[in-house]
């Protein structure tokens, strides 16, 4: 059965950084569930372009591109040119299956779970026709799917993992059969989220130079910050924030020379979010799945924005943030400082709605994947019995 020795496939790539933050998660998770699979993350930019000839031609990888423009705020058209992108994926479809039935062939896995849109028909596609059998798994780091052809593909043998009522949906309303539609209850996040508050908040913020009993903000938009920190940061001169700028040091600068009559703590890259978080009262930032769900598992409502500005797939998350009650949902940031006020004056409520949230996704997906195999191979066994039972009895054959 499934619990023997297997080997898994997670397949991600680096635009936005939260495909390879959900890899490492599910392969720790499988560790800790005590499953004997050898579980290799698969970075799919380098399985189609090993040689590198993007990188030559253009002095970058494609995902820097991607990056670059959220940490600039260059959002703006995203919707017009994932269309074009997703033409593009089709157009290159023939040999893009070919690499991947290739690479299939050479490291032949037998699970495949795929953490990343666009490209799952191709994958799903290859894997069926290089290793028949071996079943294909999708997991939505979104928590909603962008159709068509984002994360759920119509018409093929996929089994799709949903992190929200409404990402179960939407699977549904693509025709996948209830079997290969799996609900977990959130976004996956890495352990250190869900590990209790280290030591003494309030000793911690006095070490930082921050005030221990003041209402406390985390500024975020992921690994490389945004340009909206600036204008978030002018407005809340009297606010105290933590400000995490991630890989961008021309942004950190920047906010270390604002002037402000409120403590501050500007941070560069760090590994470690959920103690930072620990530190603080409530999230402001973009309505990213990923950023969304750690500030909730934190117990931190949120304050986000939807515009033209936001990306076509987080969207949904912003309705999200409405539906359950976990903060504030704004137009543009121009009025965050009154958002904050009403925020920080009805605190315990937003509090609570966040302590109502329980997401256990990272320790329902190693569950779910082994159900899958599970469901496989029963399948193929009773494959295996209606052949035999067609086939005619060897001791009547002549030779």
């Amino acid at each position: 059965m499934s619990d023997r020795q297997r080997t898994v496939d997670l397949v991600y790539f680096d635009a936005g950084g939260g495909h390879r933050a959900s890899a490492i998660a599910l392969k720790a998770a499988i560790a800790r569930a005590g499953l004997p699979w050898t579980v290799r993350l698969v970075n799919l930019r380098e399985v189609l372009d090993p040689a590198q000839r993007f990188r030559r031609m253009t002095g970058m990888e494609p995902e820097d591109y991607y990056n670059k423009r959220i940490a600039r705020g260059w959002t703006v058209g995203l919707a017009q040119e994932l269309k074009l992108l997703q033409a593009m994926i089709r157009w290159w479809h023939g040999p893009t299956v070919r690499l991947l039935q290739q690479h299939w062939l050479a490291t032949e896995p037998e699970l495949v779970v795929s953490m990343i849109p666009n490209f799952n028909r191709g994958l799903r596609e290859s894997l069926a026709s290089a290793l028949p059998g071996v079943p294909f798994v999708t997991v939505l780091t979104d928590l909603a799917d962008h159709p068509p052809r984002f994360w759920i593909e119509k018409g093929i043998d996929q089994h799709v993992v949903c992190g929200s009522a409404h990402a179960v949906q939407q699977a549904r309303d693509a025709g996948l059969p209830a079997t290969h539609i799996h609900a977990s209850s959130g976004m996956l996040l890495r352990d250190d989220f869900y590990a209790p508050p280290p030591g003494d908040r309030a000793a911690e913020r006095r070490r930082l130079g921050l005030d221990p009993h003041r209402p406390t903000g985390i500024v975020l938009f992921g690994g490389q910050g945004s340009k909206a920190m600036l204008g978030i940061a002018k407005r809340l001169p009297d606010t105290q924030l933590i400000l995490a700028c991630g890989h961008n040091t021309a942004l950190a600068d920047a906010l270390r020379a604002l002037p402000a009559r409120a403590p501050r703590l500007v941070l560069g890259f760090t590994p470690d979010v959920a103690r930072t978080m620990h530190l603080a009262d409530f999230f402001i930032g973009k309505p990213g799945p990923g950023s969304l769900s750690e500030a909730v598992q934190m117990h931190l409502p949120v304050i986000v924005v939807r515009n033209r500005w936001t990306l076509p797939q987080e969207r949904y998350n912003a309705q999200w943030v409405q539906e359950n009650g976990v903060g504030r949902v704004l137009t543009s940031f121009a009025k965050v400082d009154r958002a904050v006020a009403e925020l920080v004056r009805d605190l315990p409520r937003y509090r609570a709605a966040t302590q109502r949230m329980h997401n256990r996704a990272v320790f329902e997906l190693p569950g779910i994947l082994r159900h899958v195999l599970e469901q496989t191979e029963a399948l193929d066994a009773q494959g295996m019995l209606v052949c035999h039972q067609l086939l005619p009895d060897s001791a009547g054959v002549s030779l």
